[in-house]
């Protein structure tokens, strides 16, 4: 049982968990601040365009509501198609968001690597002392 937590704490501590981690937190207080972009700031213009009508309230009704004076006996069945529409807003200003972030890391990838220096050409090993004697004896042994 303490190999379990010792591997399980190994698991926890690596670096790309914690990240993970991280980018989840993150993520889940972007997607709160696109949904009230959504539903606070571009919903209602959408409404004002289409005439005024809460455009998340827009919904298709399959079985109006049974009532007996003020109280529901039977709710509706409906299609709420406007709050659909709101969330397919709010996913595509978050895959937007996303799509630049990671356009602009890549371009900053490719110029840290333009900008790195290219290493200098190795220059070739001096001759090791045996290399020279060898080369001195064979000159030598040609001028015999």
């Amino acid at each position: 049982m303490k190999k379990f937590f010792e591997e399980f704490k190994a698991f926890a501590m690596r670096g790309n968990v914690l990240d993970m981690a991280v980018g989840v937190v993150v993520g889940g207080a972007f997607g709160k601040i696109t949904t009230s972009l959504v539903n606070d700031i571009i919903m209602p213009l959408i409404s004002m365009l289409t005439g005024g009508v809460d455009f998340s309230a827009w919904k298709w009704v399959l079985k109006e509501a049974i009532m007996e004076g003020e109280t529901v006996v039977k709710p509706e069945i409906a299609v709420n198609f406007g709050n659909t529409i709101a969330v397919i807003i709010d996913f595509i200003i978050i895959a937007f968001a996303v799509f630049c972030m990671v356009k602009a890391i890549n371009s900053f990838h490719r110029k840290k690597e333009e900008s790195a220096p290219e290493p200098a050409p190795e220059e070739p090993a001096a001759p090791t002392a045996e290399e020279l004697l060898t080369e001195i004896r064979d000159l030598l042994k040609d001028k015999q």
